[in-house]
């Protein structure tokens, strides 16, 4: 990736820190990021100035990305600061936890929305721009694919309709000249360090599944895959999933 000339959209990268993580991690590789979230917030956003203190560019955009003119209004404001999008992330989506019983229809709806609506609305809102070079990575999630995804059945779901999002723009963009792959994320975030404060013995279950036994951090470990991805080194991949999860998941 050649410094100046990579334009990236993130969305979002403040959110639980895998996205910012993955915004830094894309800027000290030479791309100027935008970084739009998932519902309608002002611009006090903290990333821009981490990464500007790195020598890079970045600009936060306000969008809702469940509102499709809204998306379409953010990816031309996008085109306009930053002369052309060679490279899209996708990474908002609002949570469902919960038992099946449990969950309620609008937190799942919300979760469609945010999560696979979304996608595809930004997937196909940047395709234009995308044609010839570009490249898309979208977050899905391990959930999808463990053998017993109860609690967390309903993100499991959503999560899961963006890899056949994912795998689908890779086969049907091909030809336009755009690669499109999904990474499966296991990192630290706020929400992790909460529930090892509350529940410290499950979380060390779960914990002791991860072969390389630690969670990830959001730059280091699941920037770089990332980045690879959006990099020549990998200009044979597209429609693939990578689990960037010290070891967890199972990818079939």
């Amino acid at each position: 990736m050649a410094k100046q000339t990579e334009h990236v959209h993130v969305c979002s990268p403040e959110g639980n820190g895998i996205g910012r993580g993955i915004a830094l991690a894309l800027a000290a590789a030479g791309a100027r990021v935008a970084g739009g979230r998932p519902h309608v917030v002002d611009r006090s956003l903290r990333w821009p100035t981490k990464i500007a203190a790195r020598g890079g560019r970045a600009e936060p955009f306000v969008c809702d990305v469940t509102d499709g003119v809204a998306v379409d209004e953010l990816v031309a404001e996008v085109v306009e600061e930053f002369g052309g999008l060679t490279v899209l992330v996708n990474n908002a989506m609002a949570p469902a936890h919960g038992r099946l019983l449990d969950v309620d229809e609008a937190s799942y709806r919300g979760a469609l929305e945010s999560g696979p609506v979304a996608t595809w609305r930004m997937m196909r809102a940047c395709h234009p721009h995308l044609r010839g070079r570009g490249r898309i990575v979208n977050l899905g999630s391990a959930a999808g694919i463990r053998w017993d995804p109860s609690g967390t059945g309903a993100y499991a779901a959503a999560k899961e309709a963006v890899r056949v999002l994912t795998r689908t723009a890779a086969c049907e963009w091909a030809s336009d000249g755009i690669r499109v792959n999904a990474i499966l994320p296991l990192a630290n975030s706020s929400t992790m360090e909460e529930w090892f404060r509350l529940e410290p013995e499950a979380a060390q279950g779960y914990l002791a599944t991860v072969p390389l036994g630690r969670l990830g951090d959001p730059e280091t470990d699941i920037g770089p895959a990332v980045v690879f991805l959006c990099s020549d080194a990998s200009r044979y991949i597209t429609g693939h999933t990578l689990a960037a999860d010290g070891g967890q998941a199972l990818v079939r």
